[in-house]
C-alpha cells in the first residue's frame, strides 16, 4: 500500500501527528521539524510535498502564508488494512483474567504450605 510507504518516514510521521492537533502554517511545521530533525525548511517542504501529494494533507493559501491540515482519505486507507488484525490487540482483558483464574492454584486445593479451610 502506498500510504504506508509515505507513512513509514518518521518525519512524514512527526508531521502528521504536528497536523491531528490542527492546522499549521508551514512556518510553524518548519520550526518544530527543524529542531527535531535538524531539517531546512527546504527539506521540511518536500515532506509536506510528499504528504500533499499523496493527500495526507491539504494546504490553502492566506497571502504569502500556507496552512496545512490533515486529511482522513489515507489514514482510513491505512485503518481499512488493520482491521483484519485489530481483534489480535482488541480482545477482551476478561478472557486473560478468566484463563489466569483457571491456571491459578486456589488456597484451599490441599497442597502443602497452602493455607486450608
Amino acid at each position: 500500500m502506498q500510504a504506508f510507504q509515505v507513512i513509514s518516514d518518521p518525519v512524514r510521521r512527526r508531521i502528521v501527528e504536528l497536523l491531528a492537533e490542527g492546522e499549521a502554517s508551514a512556518g510553524e511545521v518548519g520550526r518544530v521539524i527543524g529542531e527535531e530533525f535538524q531539517l531546512s525548511q527546504p527539506g521540511v517542504s518536500q515532506h509536506l510535498k510528499v504528504l500533499r501529494d499523496h493527500g495526507f494533507v491539504a494546504v490553502r493559501a492566506d497571502g504569502t502564508r500556507r496552512y496545512y491540515r490533515i486529511m482522513p482519505g489515507p489514514l482510513r486507507e491505512i485503518d481499512s488494512w488493520l482491521e483484519r488484525y485489530r481483534a489480535l490487540w482488541e480482545r477482551p482483558l476478561s478472557a486473560l483474567d478468566e484463563e489466569l483464574r483457571r491456571s491459578r492454584p486456589r488456597a484451599d486445593d490441599g497442597r502443602p504450605g497452602q493455607p486450608t479451610t
